[in-house]
Formats: C-alpha cells, sequence, structure tokens
C-alpha cells in the first residue's frame, strides 16, 4: 500500500463486520480524506467478503495515506475490534469510521482544526445526516450532544448516552492512559474517558452520512424493530451488563488518574452511580419483588441526575409489569 513520507497526526480506524454491500463506500470516503492519515481498514471476520472486497477496492492506492487491510481470525465485537486498532494506531488523533457509513472529506481537516484550537478537548463527535439501508436521505444535521459537554454535564441531566461512536474522534491518551475498553459500549466509554482527562465537543457540522439498519449493534442491543414484552425484556438484559460494564470502565479510569482533582473524581464516581443504579433498577423490575425496587429508586432520588426518573418509577411501583412493557 502507499506510505507516506511523515507519520501523519490522525489514525483513521475503519472497522466492519458483514458490510460487503456498503464496504467500498465506506473507503472512499476514508480515502477522500483532505489530511494524510494513518488508515487501518479492519474486518470483523466477516462471514461474508467484506474482506475480500476491501482488498481489491484499495489494490494499487498510490495516493497521500497509508493504508493497512487485515482482518481478525474471530470475532472480537464492536469494543474488542477497537481495542485491536487503537493497539495498532500510531496518530495522535484517532479518527473512528463504520464499514457502513460515509464520512465527508472535510472530516478529519475539520475534527483537527477543532482539536487544534481546543487543547483540553478530548474527544469529538459531529452531527450526522442519516440515511436508510440503500443510501437514501432520512434526517439531516441530527446532533444528540450540546456543542461543549463535561462531567458536570453527564451529572446535572443524568444523561446515559454520549457521542455518536460511528462520528467520534479522540485524542490518542483516551486509550494510552487508561489502557483496552470495557464491555460493549465503545462510544459511552470513550465519550467518558474523554471528559475524564478534560471536556468533549460535538461539532454543529455534518461530516457523517450515517447508515440506519436494521441489525446494527445500536438496535440489536435496544431490540429496536422489534415487539412486545419477550423485545423489552431482551432490551433491558442486554442494557443492565452494557451499564454496568461502563461503570466499571469509569471506576478503573478514575484509578488511573490519582491526582485527579476531588470535584472532578466526586462527579465521575457519580456518573458511574448513576449508570449503576439503572442497571439495578432494571434488574428489580424484571424478576424481583416489589419491594426489592424500591432500594434503586431511594438511590435514585438521591442522585442530582436521577431523580426525576426515579420519581417516575416510584409512582409507577404499585402498576403491573406491563406498565413496564414486560409481562
Amino acid at each position: 500500500m502507499s506510505a507516506v513520507a511523515a507519520s501523519p497526526r490522525v489514525t483513521i480506524a475503519l472497522i466492519a463486520y458483514k458490510a460487503a454491500e456498503t464496504i467500498r463506500e465506506a473507503l472512499d470516503g476514508a480515502l477522500a480524506q483532505t489530511v494524510p492519515c494513518e488508515i487501518l481498514i479492519s474486518d470483523d471476520a466477516s462471514p461474508d467478503d467484506t474482506y475480500a472486497i476491501a482488498q481489491a477496492h484499495v489494490a494499487g492506492y498510490a495516493g497521500p495515506h497509508s493504508v493497512t487491510v487485515r482482518r481478525n481470525e474471530v470475532n472480537q465485537g464492536v469494543t474488542g475490534h477497537v481495542n485491536t486498532l487503537l493497539a495498532m494506531a500510531s496518530g495522535e488523533i484517532v479518527v473512528l469510521m463504520a464499514g457502513d457509513d460515509i464520512s465527508k472529506p472535510t472530516r478529519v481537516a475539520t475534527l483537527l482544526d477543532a482539536f487544534d484550537a481546543d487543547p483540553g478537548c478530548f474527544v469529538m463527535g459531529s452531527a450526522v445526516d442519516e440515511m436508510g439501508p440503500q443510501g437514501e436521505p432520512l434526517r439531516a444535521g441530527v446532533q444528540g450532544m450540546p456543542e461543549v459537554f463535561d462531567l458536570h454535564y453527564f451529572v446535572r441531566v443524568g444523561r446515559l448516552a454520549t457521542l455518536l461512536g460511528a462520528a467520534m474522534a479522540f485524542r490518542r491518551e483516551v486509550f494510552t492512559v487508561f489502557g483496552p475498553l470495557r464491555g460493549r459500549a465503545e462510544d459511552n466509554v470513550l465519550t467518558l474517558r474523554g471528559v475524564l482527562l478534560g471536556h468533549g465537543r460535538r461539532l454543529p457540522q455534518a461530516l457523517v452520512h450515517y447508515r440506519q439498519l436494521p441489525d446494527s449493534l445500536g438496535n440489536w442491543l435496544f431490540a429496536r424493530g422489534e415487539k412486545g414484552p419477550d423485545a423489552m425484556r431482551r432490551r433491558y438484559e442486554r442494557t443492565i451488563l452494557m451499564y454496568r460494564a461502563i461503570a466499571d470502565d469509569l471506576d478503573l479510569a478514575l484509578a488511573c488518574l490519582p491526582d485527579l482533582a476531588p470535584d472532578r473524581v466526586h462527579e465521575a464516581r457519580l456518573i458511574a452511580e448513576m449508570y449503576r443504579i439503572e442497571a439495578d433498577a432494571r434488574e428489580a423490575i424484571l424478576d424481583r419483588p416489589r419491594l426489592e425496587w424500591i432500594g434503586p429508586i431511594r438511590r435514585g432520588l438521591r442522585h442530582p441526575g436521577m431523580r426525576r426518573k426515579s420519581l417516575e418509577r416510584a409512582i409507577k411501583l404499585l402498576l403491573p409489569r406491563r406498565a413496564f412493557g414486560l409481562r
């Protein structure tokens, strides 16, 4: 593949799984970037021809980017796959791309300028233009997060959602300081690590065409598109595991920063507790007697970001489980 004279500042980590129908467009988006990059194209042991298509598509490439195509021997899942690529990355800024999305040509340059203008920002996303499976336009300029956010923001609003992984970039310290990501939710973990080191930003420009697919990780995790109490049970079971893994990662990240200011330690612990309260509440609602619902509700009422949701659950305490979409 092509090699650049100097080490690029940016590593593009393009992760793909079962993306045979979309990988060419994703690769074209990566190769069209106006800043020279290290591009790591990686297939997660797809059962289709994703890897072979990617190899053929970049064969003979002679442009400004350094390009590597690889594949995992066994499927690692999104977080494991990201960990593998971050261990290989040499750039000071890492830009995530997915094999079913399309990055606009100015994405890396825009992100790099924004990082240079804001040294305290460690994690950054952008708005996205949503598109359907065949590339048909859906919603334009979807935002998701405020333009600037920090630990206090998550405590104040009780927000469990974070930057979208497909539109995310971050300073490499988000990985090197804390080590491999834990759990399945790479976007939550990376965002929270970033605000632990500094703060985060969401650029107003839509820099990614984000494809909505029925079998995407988010749709699978939250059982979107599925109906009925069995789907809701699967959603609860999956999010319980996810939320606890996010809290565990944040606790371990805190242990890596022994000199962090006490107020930031306090806010980070409140965020970890927020995820655990939500996991415990969902677990209780799934299978526990009503009296065991009270503990997570009480903890939530004392938490500055969980009071409203916990109050709503307290009101539903005497209602049947079907009020929560369960049997």
